[in-house]
């Protein structure tokens, strides 16, 4: 009877260690939804201008964006700039996840089109704004969720 008890605990002891050993060989997240972020400063005296591109045609574009499931929210964020080539306004969109990039060009081009009547109006425009702001950059970024995994403490 010693001896069975002993080889259950071996087993046992074994089995949690594996389970231990496996948890441990996995990722300790999954990735989340995609945001870009672009830094923009409008030039003196043009924010307004620009803000209101950006909820005209902007906004048009991003709302047929998100009832095509392409983003799932978009937002603007004023900034105090510390220099002059710091940022005054934030635009961030936020995308479900990665696989939305490999057809983007095409769907948002179908939205653009749509909005200004053409690409070509589209590219007008786009080229029109580089005279009320400047794009500083735009980064891109990835929301990690944490996996919840059990413990032995639990």
């Amino acid at each position: 009877m010693n001896r069975i008890l002993m080889q259950l605990s071996t087993a046992l002891v074994l089995a949690v260690a594996c389970v231990a050993a496996t948890a441990q060989d996995t990722l300790p997240y999954k990735d989340g939804v995609v945001v870009l972020v672009t830094s923009v400063r409008t030039q003196p005296g043009k924010f307004n201008d620009y803000f209101r591109y950006l909820s005209g045609p902007f906004t048009q574009i991003m709302e047929e964006a998100k009832k095509q499931g392409i983003v799932t929210e978009y937002a603007f964020y004023g900034a105090q700039p510390q220099s002059p080539d710091d940022p005054d306004l934030y635009i961030v969109e936020t995308y479900p996840n990665m696989a939305t990039f490999d057809t983007i060009t095409d769907k948002m081009s179908a939205i653009s089109k749509k909005v200004f009547g053409s690409l070509k109006q589209a590219d007008e425009a786009d080229a029109n704004r580089e005279e009320i702001r400047k794009i500083l950059g735009t980064q891109m970024i990835r929301k990690l969720e944490p996996v919840r995994t059990s413990t032995a403490t639990e």
